[in-house]
């Protein structure tokens, strides 16, 4: 049976993320993590996509990825398959690093995307790594509250301005909202619906 066509055109919001074959580790160290991000780095320049919030696990990641062209497929071969090939070189392994296509979920760029903003920056609490959010080095989070060195893809602005034209404000409204999510848990709706997220 063939394969579902992504949806793809110029504007469009995506949640995306993509697992360890058979569930397996993707990252195995730190210098993994950065090279992924490097990686990223290149294919948000190269497809001149927005990177709005992203978190990498042990085993899987996720990225808030806006889209001016329709590129997507494009741009996540390029993202997907540079990191297997670094891996699979770093690590003396063969074969597949993720687990089938990458997930892409549409999203509306209005308060959906900015719950699911939070959804995202919250993984490492809800899998019990870290209590807050900004001690997690490996999301967007610390960046976006200017807490550490922003990558230079990483465009959170739109997500900042949502709470206020002040970054400040914005930034510390911001942390707010993301905190709420610990005692609603966005994770339970349909935000995480279909995906499995266990370290």
């Amino acid at each position: 049976m063939a394969r579902a066509p992504r949806i793809q055109f110029e504007g469009a919001v995506y949640h995306l993320t993509a697992r360890g074959n058979c569930r397996e580790n993707i990252f195995f160290c730190d210098k993994d993590r950065w090279v992924f991000l490097k990686i990223l780095g290149k294919a948000v320049h190269d497809h001149e996509w927005i990177c709005h919030a992203y978190c990498l696990m042990t085993n899987h990641y996720h990225l808030l990825i806006e889209t001016p062209k329709p590129n997507l497929s494009r741009g996540m071969r390029q993202l997907n398959g540079i990191y297997t090939q670094y891996v699979n070189h770093a690590h003396a392994r063969v074969g597949h690093v993720f687990q089938g296509r990458f997930k892409s979920i549409l999203v509306q760029k209005d308060n959906h995307l900015l719950e699911l903003s939070r959804y995202i920056i919250l993984n490492p609490v809800r899998a019990g790594i870290c209590d807050k959010p900004e001690d997690y080095i490996w999301s967007s989070f610390r960046a976006s509250l200017d807490l550490g060195r922003r990558p230079k893809f990483l465009k959170s602005d739109w997500l900042l301005t949502q709470f206020s034209s002040n970054l400040g404000s914005g930034r510390r409204l911001y942390q707010q909202f993301v905190m709420e999510g610990k005692t609603h848990k966005p994770w339970d709706d349909d935000l995480g619906s279909g995906l499995d997220l266990t370290l």
